[in-house]
């Protein structure tokens, strides 16, 4: 079971989350100015890394917030966590 810290609520059980994709994704400026391949690009298409990657998380069981959490996608480990806004801590 992983444990997942809220930066709000402490450490708490995997199954109180949801997972939500890549961090730091930009919305484009002018959507409506995007070919369907750009808006494809931007809908589908995200990193997949195998080690530290930034990633978005809803604490859905307690205080609904969202928040940032550096996990290693290889061994689960959660190396950082912060909220939304705060710089990428730099992990080692």
């Amino acid at each position: 079971m992983l444990l997942i810290p809220c930066p709000w609520c402490g450490p708490r059980d995997e199954t109180e989350f949801h997972y939500g994709g890549q961090a730091h994704v930009a919305y484009p400026a002018d959507p409506g100015a995007l070919t369907d391949e750009e808006w494809a690009r931007y809908l589908f298409f995200r990193d997949n890394p195998e080690g530290a990657f930034a990633e978005r998380w809803s604490h859905a069981a307690g205080c609904r917030r969202w928040f940032n959490a550096v996990r290693d996608t290889a061994t689960n480990r959660i190396h950082a966590v912060y909220r939304p806004g705060e710089p990428r801590p730099v992990t080692g």
